[in-house]
């Protein structure tokens, strides 16, 4: 008789958690694209995320999102004049954001919260909330280091050769971008872990968040140098990630491929990210298991 009033019990709370988040995630996107933080299609992309990952997560889990979507938005429109001038033409979208970064910023972290709401095997859950974590820490990072790394004052150095470019050219990373990076990777470990209540299982959290995070947005860098789509502006003669300059020219292609834009490399950067925190899920494991193999169990060894 348990089992059979079980299900529907969770099915109802699964229910209203996605009610819950439909509700809250409309509010937050609605009040964001009167902030001018997203455009229409974000705002749908924005609903369906937040919707997706409260109802199959839950309260940490959405927090989580909410946390990365908050703190990107406001370092978007942190000096925004300062950042327009030094490279807004080198990007190839504003401080709004639309559907596809949406999706590419936070479609696999609600792909990881559905899987861990419909798993039944806690090794499938513990793997879903790493790629979870290591997929919107990626996102997190890869946004601050833009974001805060456009104002360094010292002269960005490409990832692949070491040489000195323009501050907003992809593949180009800063001190002060690589160390935004990495708070921005680990203050959501860290701020997941929390809202977790700081339960003892997950405090591995900031750590494989940071090294997943950095990971994910070093990629983003590498294939922003290699293998992302760019373009030169012959009137201004300046290298961009627009088609259409700024000035309204049509660029000419100057390398990359084609179909790589900014937000297939987001989307593959956060793929890097949630693979290497899965990865590392096995060898915390392991080493867990090793250390209560060899530690006195009741006082007997």
């Amino acid at each position: 008789m348990s089992q059979t009033t079980c299900i529907p019990i969770h099915s109802r709370s699964r229910g209203l958690r996605l009610l819950l988040g439909l509700l809250f995630s409309s509010g937050i996107a609605l009040l964001a694209y009167r902030r001018r933080s997203l455009d229409k299609s974000g705002v749908a992309g924005a609903i369906a995320a937040g919707t997706g990952i409260f109802g199959m997560g839950g309260w940490s889990w959405a927090l989580s999102l909410i946390y990365f979507f908050v703190s990107s938005s406001l370092l978007s429109h942190f000096r925004q004049r300062d950042k327009a001038d030094i490279a807004a033409d080198k990007f190839s979208k504003g401080s709004q954001r639309d559907l596809a970064q949406a999706a590419a910023n936070g479609g696999l972290a609600t792909l990881f919260a559905i899987i861990y709401g419909l798993a039944r095997s806690p090794r499938t859950r513990r793997l879903a909330q790493a790629g979870f974590t290591g997929a919107l820490a990626t996102a997190n990072a890869d946004t601050w280091a833009t974001e805060l790394g456009v104002l360094s004052a010292a002269k960005p150095r490409l990832i692949t050769t070491g040489k000195p470019v323009a501050p907003g050219t992809s593949g180009g990373i800063t001190p002060l971008g690589t160390a935004a990076s990495s708070l921005g990777a680990c203050s959501l470990g860290f701020f997941f872990w929390v809202w977790q209540g700081f339960r003892k299982s997950l405090a591995p959290m900031p750590l494989i968040a940071l090294i997943s995070g950095m990971a994910g947005s070093l990629f983003d860098s590498f294939l922003g140098a290699t293998l992302q789509a760019m373009y030169y502006c012959p009137v201004c003669e300046t290298e961009t990630e627009r088609r259409i300059h700024r000035c309204g020219t049509r660029a000419r292609p100057l390398r990359g491929l084609a179909w790589m834009n900014n937000d297939v490399v987001n989307f593959m950067a956060t793929a890097c990210g949630s693979a290497v925190a899965t990865g590392m899920i096995p060898l915390y494991c392991q080493r867990e298991n090793m250390l209560s193999i060899h530690l006195p169990t009741n006082g007997r060894r």
